[in-house]
């Protein structure tokens, strides 16, 4: 199915690591603007979009996090290489051979280094490789860096959206297709009005804590959530059919657990149910481990918690610069959201 590819491929290419997120709350702001009753900004700087419902009787929240995963300058040195902390959760052997972009006074393109395999010794070869072993070279001596470049400056990696086969492949779809979900279910509820009213809260610093959720829930204050995220599509050479969590191309991934919360099962067959009826096509997820902002909708509403699910978009190769989502699962997640906001208040969510 059809995708804005060039709507996405602004929204991956956006910087915003966790706590840095400026570029991608301004576009994200004049994007749903002309869709949206109400846009403001909280102090932590997540962006809420409000559309107002048939019904003021209860809100329903959704919730799709703008930060990516990234790294910060902590040390150059006197040659002009520098060292980082990571910002979110690496694994180190994906940062070979990347290209990244360090934002300091302007954007400055550099190369993450290490030492040569012909220089190591027997030992170092047989070490856990760690993201201390890499560097960052941007090519330039030490007096031109630190005109441009701090400690404390932010880094992306590069990583251009890209079409693949059925699919799209590129850096920070984790968790900017959620945001572009967002986007396209403001553009396409123009003039259709759904249920309750909606809050629409994008996000910040999910990779490091769900830190702009927790905010954005305690001041919504919904009874109703639906967050909004990529989870592991393990689909790939040599796994087993029970590691592969969802696969890409069998539709939207209807959220049942992960590692910080057990969706409301109310929730869960309301999204099922509503799947069914309107031919959407769906799988369902449950993740070992990770966490999303779902944890955050679900706990830290004031009167008595939220009733809170989430859909999410299967991904290859997550954490990497080559993610990877297929167009119909992305489809599917949209429908699907649209759906759950014109029929929520025509289900019975009374403890059975």
């Amino acid at each position: 199915m059809k995708i804005d590819f060039e709507l996405l491929a602004t929204t991956c290419k956006l910087a915003g690591t966790s706590g840095y997120e400026q570029r991608v709350r301004e576009f994200v702001i004049n994007t749903v603007s002309p869709f949206a009753d109400k846009v403001y900004t909280d102090h932590i700087g997540n962006v809420i979009a409000v559309k107002k419902g048939k019904s003021d009787k209860h809100r329903l929240m959704l919730a799709a996090h703008m930060d990516e995963i990234g790294f910060l300058v902590t040390h150059i040195d006197k040659r002009g290489f520098l060292r980082f902390h990571t910002i979110g959760g690496f694994d180190p052997k994906t940062l070979t051979s990347q290209r990244v972009i360090v934002h300091g006074k302007k954007d400055i393109l550099g190369v993450m280094g290490s030492k040569p395999i012909h220089v190591m010794t027997a030992e170092e070869l047989g070490k856990k490789l760690e993201t201390t072993h890499f560097f960052i070279d941007t090519g330039l001596p030490y007096e031109e860096v630190v005109k441009y470049i701090s400690v404390g400056d932010t880094i992306t990696r590069v990583g251009d959206l890209m079409p693949l086969g059925d699919c799209v492949n590129g850096k920070s779809l984790d968790n900017r297709i959620a945001v572009y979900v967002l986007l396209e279910y403001f553009r396409e509820m123009k003039n259709q009005q759904p249920d309750y009213d909606v809050y629409a809260a994008f996000t910040v610093q999910e990779e490091v804590g769900l830190r702009g959720v927790q905010v954005a829930t305690l001041h919504i204050n919904p009874d109703f959530g639906i967050n909004l995220d990529t989870t592991i599509a393990y689909d790939v050479a040599d796994a087993k059919d029970e590691e592969m969590i969802t696969r890409l191309g069998e539709g939207t991934a209807i959220k049942v657990m992960d590692s910080s919360v057990i969706c409301d099962y109310r929730m869960l067959a309301f999204l099922k149910e509503l799947a069914q009826k309107e031919n959407i096509r769906w799988q369902a997820e449950v993740l070992p481990r990770g966490g999303t902002d779902t944890a955050g909708i679900q706990r830290f509403a004031l009167d008595g918690g939220c009733i809170t699910g989430a859909l999410s978009i299967p991904t290859r190769h997550i954490h990497q610069t080559v993610e990877t989502v297929h167009r119909d699962d992305v489809r599917a997640t949209i429908e699907l959201l649209k759906a759950a906001t014109m029929h929520i208040a025509g289900y019975n969510w009374d403890f059975r």
